[in-house]
């Protein structure tokens, strides 16, 4: 496979990596989708990486790490375990090198990123993630790594590597995010694992709920002290119901062409290197219900509502007052 855009990534003895600066950054701002898990955040990540002037990355992960042995062995400084999932995580990253260094996606290019990793042990993740960023410049990588959500300290990273980075809070109405992780092959594992469990009652009950209320709650406070200029709110649902304003305004806002040749070409998530499943040695990078069918489909996506009972709580609830006032004010009436 090769990188998405006419012109490519640079070749290596082309593409320094520059140093970072504050305030003169010569590495265009990336772009970080902020959402949690099947938020739409996979396609939508895919489509904005097709556009001629950006480079749509698989989560990539790194900034749950602080240096790259922590990244190459799943690890904290204390020893803990990161996730039971670490080893899938690192796919995302190990796809991207063998994609840019090794022009493929194969078992042998992969084997050659687990060797690309290993030499870059005793670096800090941000100078690994700068380097990636490097390589693909003048085009502006769009990362969407859901883990980064789990901690403020992975958020505060970002804006530490770079300082100008621009942040999309992508939104889905939580009935609607809340049913698809648990069809999700290992969603409900995901669920346990980040403890969105209600103890209020006799018997702790899985609730993705959340997981959700929790994760809109990290963006926004993250979001609030940075300048206006540097975020913005979309609305999953609105933008694929009108993906021509949608996509043109998410190029105004970043300043890039909002032709229609160029919204045509981010209509073809498929067109990605990254949308499809990898060889066997680094299968994911995105979700799998995306890797399988990645193109566009046909018709809108539904609005669900706010009122009734939840289906996936025996006691037949509806949503939690806090979460049912959250998702008002993110728009969802």
């Amino acid at each position: 496979m090769t990188a998405n855009a006419a012109s490519g990534p640079p070749p290596a003895s082309e593409a320094p990596l520059p140093p970072a600066r504050p305030g003169v950054d010569p590495l265009p701002a990336p772009v970080f989708i902020l959402a949690p898990p099947r938020s739409f955040t996979s396609l939508i990540c895919a489509m904005l990486g097709q556009h001629p002037a950006l480079y749509g990355l698989p989560e990539l992960n790194l900034f749950q790490c602080g240096t790259m042995a922590e990244f190459n062995t799943g690890r904290n400084p204390d020893g803990s375990v990161k996730s039971p999932f670490w080893a899938t995580m690192r796919h995302g990253l190990l796809r991207v090198v063998a994609e840019l260094y090794g022009g493929e996606q194969t078992i042998e290019s992969v084997n050659m990123a687990e060797r690309w990793l290993r030499q870059r042990v005793g670096m800090d993740a941000g100078a690994v993630y700068r380097e990636v960023a490097a390589r693909v410049a003048p085009l502006r990588v769009v990362d969407k790594s859901p883990g980064y959500l789990r901690n403020r300290l992975y958020l505060e990273r970002i804006v530490e590597t770079f300082p100008e980075a621009r942040f999309i809070h992508l939104t889905r109405h939580p009935r609607g995010q809340c049913e698809s992780v648990l069809k999700t092959k290992g969603g409900p594992a995901v669920l346990f694992t980040l403890n969105a469990l209600d103890r209020s009652g006799p018997e702790p009950v899985l609730d993705p709920q959340i997981l959700w209320h929790d994760s809109q709650v990290q963006v926004m406070n993250f979001l609030e002290p940075l300048p206006a200029d540097r975020w913005i709110r979309v609305r999953g649902e609105d933008l694929l119901n009108d993906l021509d304003a949608g996509l043109g305004g998410l190029c105004r806002w970043l300043g890039i062409d909002d032709s229609p040749e160029a919204v045509a070409a981010m209509k073809r998530p498929e067109d990605s290197p990254y949308s499809g499943v990898g060889p066997v040695n680094a299968r994911l990078g995105n979700d799998i219900n995306f890797l399988k069918a990645p193109s566009l489909r046909e018709g809108g996506v539904t609005v669900p509502s706010l009122d009734g009972p939840v289906s996936w709580r025996p006691d037949e609830r509806g949503f939690h007052p806090w979460v049912d006032g959250l998702a008002r004010d993110l728009g969802y009436t």
